[in-house]
């Protein structure tokens, strides 16, 4: 990478308009410097000082194909020629409905909205309607847009399941709290007690089926399966969180993989590769109230032609020859992890990666798993950190939390420049750490 002369002048001059000079409070916590970005083409990002770099960022997750892929382009461009929004209903609106009904056989039937959290709210509300009821149920460390942020306060006392919920963001009403039950991932036993301490008084059931934004952490053995059968028995909506996972891991999504059939689903990123656009929908009894208009979902965006032709064209290229495009990001994304283990040994640096492949995370640490949300975020955080910045100075762009991303567009070469980018960036974290990390890397999980 050479200089950040002009990125440092954008980024003085954007500051003045945009607080913290960006458009998401994700991106503060990039180093050296929030970059400013002119183009961007398969796997490969340019930035206003023509530095290049791999993109393992893939637009936070929606860049499924590659950047700019010329068959989700040119489908968008045919269709701006048409229009942009009709405020009514298109073919290309019924199409798309179609092919996610059809990759995904719990969503029945859908309405489109534009970013995973107002997709969220409406699945919420969806529930609370069907149920009559106000509480929902959420885990640790899991996800569902700024709408809801929600963290943990001081760890529960030992007889009681649901941990103390705070506010995640200052300017969120705390009567909200009421209404949310926060318990920990992958813990049966908290779970069980949940069941009987709330029975009869939960709408639904949120969660991430693979706990993608904290840590890339499955669901152990039987864990969601407890959680389908809690909702079964008492009456509440099991709602997916499949922001993420959705379109990225599987057509299916992870139910698919999991095979759990969730009550309601919402999906983004992945969906349009790139276009916004979000999805809610499941059972037709669950909608119905959304058909007749006993419960609200609008939006002036909804259904709009380029995201609905950018959405045809991704789904349609994730599905051709059997869903081949899965089987090369998720072996590319796997070459990728082994590499960065490798990378680790080599430079005498402890590295855990976890996670399926096409998403993953990455921790510079001796531990062998990781399984808590809690430990997921803090763990070697500073260390990892200074890894990230060390690899966008040799032109490899990370998220700086650790999760990883990656494209159809992503081939072998570029993983091998990254492994060698990595190993040299892990030799730097241990010369300017060299009391924290230690020899040796972890087993996969």
């Amino acid at each position: 990478m050479g200089e950040l002369q002009k990125s440092e002048e954008y980024l003085r001059r954007a500051r003045r308009v945009l607080p913290g000079g960006v458009n998401s409070n994700i991106r503060l916590a990039e180093r050296p410097i929030p970059l400013v970005f002119t183009r961007a083409r398969g796997p490969i990002l340019e930035d206003v000082d023509g530095n290049t770099y791999i993109d393992y960022v893939c637009g936070m997750g929606p860049i499924i194909l590659g950047h700019a892929d010329p068959r989700v382009t040119g489908a968008v461009v045919e269709a701006i020629d048409r229009g942009l929004v009709f405020g009514g209903t298109h073919l290309l609106e019924i199409e798309v409905a179609e092919r996610i009904a059809a990759a995904v056989p719990s969503v029945e039937v859908m309405r489109f909205c534009s970013s995973g959290s107002e997709a969220v709210h409406a699945a919420i509300r969806i529930a609370r309607a069907a149920t009559g009821r106000w509480k929902i149920a959420r885990f640790e460390g899991h996800y569902h847009g700024w709408l809801d942020t929600i963290y943990i306060g001081e760890p529960p006392d030992p007889e009681r399941p649901v941990a103390p919920a705070v506010p995640g963001t200052r300017g969120q009403p705390r009567a909200a709290l009421q209404d949310v039950i926060v318990l920990p991932w992958n813990d049966p036993e908290a779970l069980r007690a949940a069941m009987q301490m709330y029975r009869g008084q939960i709408a639904a059931v949120i969660l991430e089926p693979i706990l993608c934004n904290t840590g890339v952490i499955p669901p152990r053995p039987g864990y969601v399966e407890a959680i389908r059968e809690w909702c079964d028995r008492d009456d509440a909506v099991l709602i997916f969180d499949e922001v993420i996972t959705g379109f990225r891991v599987a057509l299916g999504g992870a139910q698919s993989l999991l095979g759990i059939t969730p009550d309601l689903t919402v999906f983004g990123k992945a969906v349009a590769n790139g276009f916004p656009l979000s999805v809610v929908g499941g059972r037709g009894d669950l909608m119905e109230p959304v058909a007749s208009g006993a419960v609200l979902h609008g939006g002036t965006y909804n259904g709009n032609l380029p995201a609905m032709a950018a959405a045809r064209a991704t789904l349609d290229a994730l599905a051709a020859g059997g869903g081949a495009a899965y089987q090369g990001i998720t072996a590319t994304g796997r070459a990728l992890m082994e590499g960065l283990r490798n990378a680790g040994a080599e430079a005498g640096v402890p590295v855990l990666v976890q996670g399926p492949g096409p998403v993953f995370h990455m921790w510079i640490t001796p531990r062998s798993s990781i399984e808590d949300p809690r430990t997921a975020r803090t763990e070697g955080a500073e260390r990892y950190a200074a890894f990230a910045e060390a690899l966008v100075r040799r032109g490899v762009r990370p998220i700086p939390g650790g999760r990883w991303y990656l494209s159809a567009a992503h081939t072998a070469e570029h993983v091998a420049q990254t492994v060698h980018a990595a190993r040299d960036a892990l030799v730097e974290v241990r010369n300017a750490f060299p009391a924290s990390t230690t020899a040796g890397t972890s087993s996969p999980r």
